[in-house]
């Protein structure tokens, strides 16, 4: 699946003529004229690629970068410069840029770097999803049932959970029915990747 560009750049010629090199390859380019214009929409915006030019007035591409990511948006950022500044590459890739390329831009250089980007966001959605899924699953489960379960991940026994939680080891086998059943496996294996995915801070 293709995901949007978000081009943020103040030059209209420059937006012109990448939306239209990007449309020949099927990849679909929002263009933005300043990065006050695209923090107004983003919340609306479906997750995409950005490309950010790095000198803007008001706001910085670089600065834009670090707003986003303070509002905890990690969309793949490639960073575009007319000037060849080491520091502001170095800047760009501590905040997350998956390349930072000089203008006039090769047009193979961009699309690759799209095409890095895109995979690296279908990764993070995954993964998002199935932490979701997991934290979905684990919320069904008692209290009860949560503390068997974390026993269960962390590698003790039946007997084992029984002794640690006052327990009869008939009634911890209740529990693990009843977790298997919650979460749609029996598997101990499984049901540690559940736990640890559930665990995951966003």
């Amino acid at each position: 699946m293709s995901r949007p560009v978000y081009l943020v750049d103040d030059d209209e010629a420059v937006r012109r003529a990448l939306s239209l090199l990007l449309s020949t390859v099927g990849i679909k380019a929002v263009g933005f004229a300043d990065p006050q214009a695209f923090l107004a929409q983003v919340a609306k915006l479906s997750p995409g690629c950005l490309i950010l030019d790095i000198r803007m007035p008001v706001i910085s591409g670089l600065k834009l970068q670090e707003r986003l990511t303070e509002q905890g948006i990690d969309w793949p950022t490639i960073v575009i410069s007319g000037h060849g500044d080491i520091e502001a590459c170095r800047r760009a890739f501590r905040n997350g840029a998956v390349d930072f390329l000089s203008k006039p831009i090769d047009e193979q250089d961009l699309i690759d770097a799209i095409q890095k980007g895109q995979e690296a966001l279908e990764r993070t959605l995954s993964h998002r999803a199935e932490r979701a899924e997991a934290q979905a699953l684990l919320a069904a489960l008692t209290a009860r049932e949560r503390e068997v379960l974390d026993r269960i991940a962390e590698g003790f026994t039946s007997r084992q959970i029984a002794e640690g939680l006052g327990l009869s080891p008939r009634t911890v086998e209740s529990h693990r029915a009843a977790i298997g059943a919650k979460l749609g496996t029996t598997s101990q294996a499984e049901m540690t990747r559940l736990w640890i995915e559930g665990r995951e801070a966003p």
